[in-house]
């Protein structure tokens, strides 16, 4: 399995590259799975539900399956940061790409989403000069307006056939091998 992970700041657009990376890998033939950092609460249940019954009822997780899907729903008995290791250990190993979105400060190798300062989006700072898991810059500005200078490869954020192109050309960067002592949690 090949991971690559996705850093940026909320509103830089990794979503929406992801979504085209995904359909670019999946039509390619590649089986391709997601993993989604969600910083606010979220639930994929609603209210009245049998599952949201279950867990209401204090299941602490319920397996809901059809013939076409399945959705895991695990309660943490207290707040806690879901450790990306743990998440990726939970993931298919068949999986041929597995797109990590957030988790910015992991070890992971990660494509960095960056956009400039502009009218609609504020100025954040860049995690390439820090981070040396960093592999590319995934961004609308031209190396002469990068915060740092830098020799990473600059890739365009509305190109995301020239993103995949250079993930599959940089594949073996990529390929993954859990820490030791990481496992499921």
């Amino acid at each position: 399995m090949r991971v690559v992970g996705f850093a940026g700041y909320s509103g830089a657009g990794k979503t929406t590259l992801l979504e085209q990376v995904v359909r670019l890998l999946a039509t390619g033939g590649a089986r391709v799975a997601v993993i989604k950092h969600a910083h606010h609460r979220f639930d994929i249940d609603h209210e009245g539900k049998d599952s949201w019954r279950h867990r209401k009822a204090g299941a602490q997780e319920v397996l809901v399956v059809s013939d076409i899907r399945m959705a895991l729903m695990r309660e943490f008995l207290a707040p806690r940061e879901p450790e990306v290791h743990a998440l990726i250990a939970e993931i298919d190993p068949a999986t041929d790409w597995l797109l990590v979105e957030g988790f910015r400060g992991s070890d992971l190798p990660k494509i960095e989403v960056w956009r400039a300062p502009s009218p609609d989006f504020d100025a954040r700072p860049a995690r390439y000069p820090d981070d040396p898991q960093v592999r590319a810059i995934c961004t609308d500005a031209t190396r002469d307006r990068l915060p740092v200078p830098t020799d990473l490869p600059l890739l365009d954020w509305t190109d995301a056939p020239a993103v995949v192109a250079w993930m599959q050309a940089h594949a073996a960067a990529f390929d993954y091998c859990p820490p030791a002592g990481a496992s499921a949690s």
